[in-house]
Formats: C-alpha cells, structure tokens, sequence
C-alpha cells in the first residue's frame, strides 16, 4: 500500500515531484513508524468490520486501532471480544485465500486493557493474529509495562513483526512533580525493547479528563496550558537525536454532523481547528495523528506531505555534511542552512519524504486535499 493511492498515476505525477513509496507490515520498521498516518479508531464491537477492510471503505485509510478499552463498556467486553476476533480471522482469511479485491489492506492493531486480555485475545486468533501489525498499550507505565512488552516481543517474527505503541496518558506523566521522573521511567523500559516499538501515543482525552477540561472545535491542543507543558516533555524526552522514537499527534475529538451537514462538503471554517493542530503538530515533530471520522483522514495525510522547498534543502545538507562545509545559502535564498543543527531535521525529511511523497513546487496540500478519489 502507499499513501493517496486512491488517486490516478496521472494525478500522481502531475502533483508530486517525488510520488510516495510502496510499504506494508513486513517494511523495516524505521520506515513504518512513519506510515501510520491518520490513525482510525474503531469501536471493537462495530458491525462488518471485516466488510469495511475488504473493500476499502475508508478511502486512503493506512492504518486504524481497533478498540477494546475505553471505546468499549465493561459490561459488554465479552462480547466485543468475541466480536473482534471473528472480524479479525475473516480479514485474515481475506488476506490468506488472496480472494479480496482491495490490496491496500491498513496496519491494523488492537488497543488492549491488560496483559490478561491480550493473551486471551492471541489464543483465540491463533494464526489470525498474523493480519494485526501490533497491540496499543493505553495508560501505559513501567509496571505493567515490561510485562505486555516482553509478550509482543516473544509474539513477534521475523517473518511476521508485531509492535507495541504505549500511549503516554496516565496521571504520574500529566502531574508536573511526578511526570519527568515517570517519562524518564518508561524510556528507560522502551529502550530495551526498542526495535519492537513502533511509536509514541499521547492520550489528551484522558490528560484533560483528569482536569475537568475539554477543548472546543476551534482550540488546539497547545492553546491548553497543561497539555502544551506535557507534550513538551514527552517531546523533550522521547525525540532527542540520540535515541529517538516517533511520536504521534494527539486525538482530534471532532467530525462533521451529518444530520446537519447532509449533502455539502466540508468547508474551510469546518476543519480551522483541525488543521491548525495538524500544522502545529508538524511543527513540533510529531507525525500522524490518531482520528475517529473517515472525513479526518485526508487532511492528516495531505499536511504530512514534504514540500519541495524542504525536501531540496534537507537533499542539500545532507550531501554536504562530510564535514568541509558548516553553513550554506538556501537554493531559495531565503534561509541559510547549517549544517551541524539541521541534519537531524534533514534526516527526518528525507525519510519521511519517502512515506508521503514530495509535492512539485507550485503545488500545496490544499491542492492534494482538493483532489477527489479515484474509484
């Protein structure tokens, strides 16, 4: 699968100087810690899941979460377990038998409550669990922590990787007097397990639960004080240049109401809020973002895209960083570039213009978001 493959070749090349690569599950996992993009949310009781999957419901859908915590309720958990496993084994057949018509199946993942359900979970999918790419570890801390750790790294393959992506949404990381001690605390756990993480989740929800606040449509996560102090630690912590991991964009919380909306696009003045956080987002590192409408995932995508500008100065740093050359001018002769301070940036440009692509020039994300689907 590869990113706005719902568009034509045609498309394709008139808007991208370089066109997104091809991945799956099986890439290396430097590079699939990049393709998750605009993650989906899935209740795990939802109907004809298996359904949706096969047949490509949700158009330039990479990857998706289906939910067994806070999504589902206690009384119910039985159920949607069951229920999920049965959705879960027909995907797998799907992908087995080769008899689906769509081949852009998403990575999918679980987001499991304890290590109890996860081996429950895993027995009762058997070789079903070969269609999941890994589990999501929701609250996640040191002490529960190893334990889930050490069961995705003893499921995992070489054939058949499985990856872990620990959320960072429990009290001892949003308290200021407990947070860098505990952040501190988990990377050292993560680090052992390193090559069996994918990234790093940020639970605002349940960050701002725990205060009484709830940001409105129009309010990003950095105009609440709390949340921007916490989010620069786990930043400050977890995506230094000497051992980083990639972090996702928090939960955006809001979707279009189509009762009011029938029948009419989204406008500008429907998505300011949401693309506003995805561009700060950007701008502070982090990559993708976990969403809970179809309508969410096409912005994510199309912002994530590199510009071309960005992409031929990171190509310019980095063929000159042999160390005879410190500073240089822009090709745009708008910034200098040095060397020293933006080659880790640079790394990440190219790597992540491998994923999502690199637009020609004159086009913007506007442009790609403005683009209809291919069918």
């Amino acid at each position: 699968m590869r990113f706005f493959s719902y568009l034509t070749e045609t498309v394709m090349d008139q808007l991208f100087f370089q066109k997104p690569q091809y991945f799956d599950k099986n890439s290396k996992r430097e590079l699939l810690a990049n393709v998750l993009g605009a993650t989906l949310y899935m209740p795990a009781l939802r109907q004809n899941i298996h359904n949706d999957i096969v047949t490509n419901k949700h158009i330039g859908l990479t990857s998706l979460v289906f939910d067994l915590e806070d999504g589902i309720g206690d009384l119910v958990l039985d159920k949607a377990e069951n229920h999920l496993v049965q959705e879960i084994r027909a995907i797998y057949l799907a992908l087995k038998n080769g008899n689906s018509p769509n081949l852009d199946f998403p990575l999918m993942f679980i987001r499991i409550r304890n290590v109890e359900q996860f081996k429950r979970i895993r027995a009762k999918l058997g070789e079903g669990i070969q269609a999941l790419t890994g589990v999501v570890l929701p609250k996640f801390a040191p002490e529960a922590g190893e334990e889930l750790l050490a069961e995705v790294r003893h499921l995992s393959t070489e054939s058949s990787p499985f990856y872990a992506m620990p959320i960072l949404e429990s009290g001892k990381v949003i308290k200021k007097e407990t947070r860098m001690a505990e952040l501190c605390r988990i990377k050292e756990l993560l680090d052992n397990y390193k090559n069996y993480i994918l990234n790093i989740r940020i639970g605002a929800t349940d960050f701002s639960g725990m205060y009484g606040i709830r940001r409105k449509s129009g309010t990003t996560v950095y105009d609440i004080a709390i949340l921007r102090d916490c989010i620069a630690d786990i930043i400050n912590v977890f995506q230094r240049a000497d051992s980083p991991y990639v972090i996702s964009g928090p939960v955006w919380e809001y979707f279009p109401n189509n009762r009011l909306n029938k029948g009419r696009k989204l406008n500008n003045q429907d998505v300011e809020g949401f693309m506003r956080e995805i561009f700060l987002d950007i701008e502070n590192g982090l990559i993708g973002k976990t969403i809970i409408h179809p309508t969410q995932i096409k912005p994510v995508q199309a912002l994530n895209v590199v510009s071309f500008e960005d992409y031929i100065d990171a190509l310019n740093i980095m063929e000159v960083a042999t160390g005879e050359v410190g500073i240089l001018k822009s090709q745009f002769a708008n910034k200098m570039n040095e060397i020293k301070p933006h080659y880790y940036w640079a790394k990440k440009v190219l790597l992540k213009s491998q994923v999502y692509g690199v637009l020609h020039e004159e086009y913007t994300c506007i442009d790609l978001i403005q683009q209809e689907a291919f069918v």
